[in-house]
């Protein structure tokens, strides 16, 4: 008896041309070409998920920099004597202090100087 795979086959093309749907040209409807850039996509979404961590930690450091800076200290004397002092803020948590309050922010740089100072 002869098998047909017509019903896995469209269920296979169904589960492709669904994920790649809004695609630009023939990508979205032609088998080979959705196949290939689905795959390309996946491979990029996964390194985009990697690259994302890293990104988000560089724009915290930035905005602890920049808050750092306009009360007279830098990043790296700030995060050492934060270190010194024993606060355990990471910087994700140092950043949405620094952008939403400066006041707690201030008292957390005058900690980190204090720190400095009593160590050296």
């Amino acid at each position: 008896m002869r098998i047909k795979y017509s019903v896995a086959r469209h269920k296979r093309k169904k589960r492709i041309f669904k994920l790649t749907k809004g695609y630009y040209g023939n990508k979205k409807n032609r088998l080979r070409m959705a196949t290939q850039q689905l795959k390309k996509s996946l491979v990029h979404s996964y390194v985009g998920r990697k690259d994302k961590k890293g990104d988000f930690r560089s724009l915290w450091i930035t905005r602890i920099n920049a808050a750092a800076r306009e009360e007279g200290v830098a990043y790296g004397r700030f995060m050492n004597g934060l270190k010194k002092a024993k606060v355990n803020l990471n910087r994700k948590m140092l950043s949405e202090i620094a952008v939403n309050d400066p006041g707690s922010f201030k008292a957390l740089v005058e900690l980190s100087k204090k720190a400095l100072t009593a160590s050296a």
